[in-house]
């Protein structure tokens, strides 16, 4: 099919052909049975898949494909995420003035099949033209949208690379987040007690006033140091006449050092407690720590070789702080150590999204630099 082809119009052809798919999270079945079907077909690869769909109770786990190759040097591992947010369901593909759209009706999918498009040509290239390359691994997640849950499923020994290249950011092709923060996520539940609300409300116990002075006491925003904090939801009571029995709020916290993140996450727990011992009200709490931070020096062997191939392609590389997670997060706390590579979409996880055809090229250019080069300087 593609023998014939332009090869920038591959890669166009590619990614148009791959956000058709529908792949919200937790239901990568589709996108993933292309992808098995792509690359035997295309390449003779095949797809070895784990066990986390069963851990998620998803219809489909995680991809790995492996890869031998000729020359020396370290395994490099090349990621993206299958799954997409909502709404993404039949998406229309638009294309105008060299940028790819959507109809507005629902979201692209340049998160993450920008990625996935750029890998695809970026192999059939090399493999086509018969390229030296590296040992490679391709690696295929779901879930990543809910916190990452697939990457978290990976068992350690199942990757077998030393360096890791994660396609997931905005930005130019160029750009590479070298540093990530640590995320913990809460749902705290606040039980007081019902009571008339003009007839005795001293007697009742608000629930909503005592989550309300436990989110007032909390630093929220972004802190000094790397530190964010959020509250996302609140939700309690019944009517106005009832001083309110129920509340529910949930929260999240991030940071870029373990300690930090912990102890603002201590600290939002700690308003809470002491709300609710001061009110009389009974709390539950459920905390967990989505993922860890990560932050990769810029003399690593995965950022000098990103910044070679992208001096060869006449990039500009640049380093950047990101204040999201990603895969890599996981695959970092497995032993590897890499980049989160930008792949040129804009305004993510909305209808709006978009991503220049240019910066699908140059993103397929530095893939097939990196799959092939070898210098450390």
């Amino acid at each position: 099919m593609y023998d014939q082809m332009d090869q920038n119009k591959m890669t166009v052809e590619l990614f148009c052909e791959l956000v058709r798919h529908d792949a919200p999270s937790l239901h990568e079945g589709e996108i993933a049975a292309w992808l098995k079907k792509w690359l035997r077909a295309e390449l003779g690869l095949e797809l070895e898949e784990d066990e986390t769909a069963n851990k998620i109770g998803g219809e489909s786990g995680n991809l790995v494909c492996r890869i031998p190759g000729e020359l020396p040097g370290p395994s490099k591992l090349f990621s993206i995420h299958l799954d997409t947010v909502e709404p993404c369901r039949n998406k229309q593909v638009v294309i105008d003035n060299g940028m790819i759209k959507s109809d507005g009706k629902t979201i692209l999918g340049a998160d993450d099949m920008a990625g996935a498009a750029a890998i695809l040509t970026a192999l059939w290239q090399i493999r086509k033209m018969g390229t030296p390359h590296s040992d490679m691994e391709l690696l295929f997640t779901v879930a990543e949208e809910l916190h990452l849950q697939g990457s978290r499923h990976i068992n350690p020994g199942w990757l077998k690379s030393e360096i890791a290249y994660v396609l997931d950011t905005g930005g130019a092709p160029g750009l590479a987040v070298n540093s990530a923060p640590g995320h913990i996520d809460f749902n705290f539940k606040i039980r007081g007690k019902a009571a008339h609300a003009g007839i005795a409300p001293e007697q009742g116990i608000s629930a909503i006033n005592t989550a309300a002075s436990a989110i007032a006491a909390m630093e929220l925003g972004r802190l000094s140091s790397g530190v964010t904090a959020n509250v996302g939801r609140i939700e309690g009571g019944s009517v106005t006449n009832i001083v309110a029995e129920h509340c529910e709020f949930t929260a999240e916290c991030r940071a870029h050092s373990i300690e930090l993140l912990m102890a603002q996450a201590d600290n939002m727990r700690s308003c809470v407690e002491s709300a609710c011992q001061k009110s009389g009200a009974v709390l539950e709490v459920e905390r967990k720590r989505s993922y860890l931070p990560f932050k990769t020096a810029e003399d690593s062997i995965s950022a000098v070789l990103f910044r070679h191939a992208c001096n060869n392609l006449g990039l500009n590389p640049v380093f950047a702080q990101g204040g999201g997670g990603s895969d890599l997060n996981h695959l970092v706390q497995l032993g590897m150590e890499g980049i989160v590579l930008a792949v040129g979409m804009e305004n993510v996880h909305s209808c709006d999204e978009s991503i220049k055809i240019e910066h699908l090229h140059q993103l397929t250019s530095l893939v097939r630099e990196l799959m092939t080069i070898q210098r450390i300087v």
